[in-house]
């Protein structure tokens, strides 16, 4: 999973890291050797040998606060087309969820990822 580059932001639009509040960020189900900061922080996302992987199976739950309110124009995802995820489901303002509840809370967007969504050319 990976953040879209700084160079690719369409005008208007901002990169939302500067907005992280990076002592609040979880990541549940993540393996150690390759962890959230990997996908998201300047200089490691556009790394093609870092990247983020589950420990166990093919979840992860990902919290991102922010230190305002933001508005979520785009995602970007990118990763091997055979083993990037294929479902995002996006939660707006819920803190502290785990794999115990996070069902009992409809996603405020959900997005189905093809091989070709996880192709991301950071060079454009």
């Amino acid at each position: 999973m990976s953040a879209e580059s700084a160079s690719s932001i369409q005008r208007n639009q901002v990169d939302l890291l500067d907005f992280v509040n990076w002592s609040g960020v979880e990541c549940l189900n993540q393996n150690s050797s390759h962890c959230l900061p990997n996908a998201l922080k300047r200089d490691y996302r556009e790394d093609e040998g870092l990247n983020l992987e589950s420990d166990a199976d093919e979840q992860l739950l990902i919290y991102i606060p922010f230190t305002q309110v933001i508005k979520l124009h785009s995602i970007v995802i990118k990763g091997p087309e055979e083993e990037g995820p294929k479902t995002v489901k996006l939660f707006a303002n819920k803190e502290h969820m785990g794999f115990s509840n996070v069902n009992d809370y409809p996603p405020s967007d959900t997005v189905v990822l093809s091989e070709d969504d996880l192709k991301v050319n950071f060079s454009a």
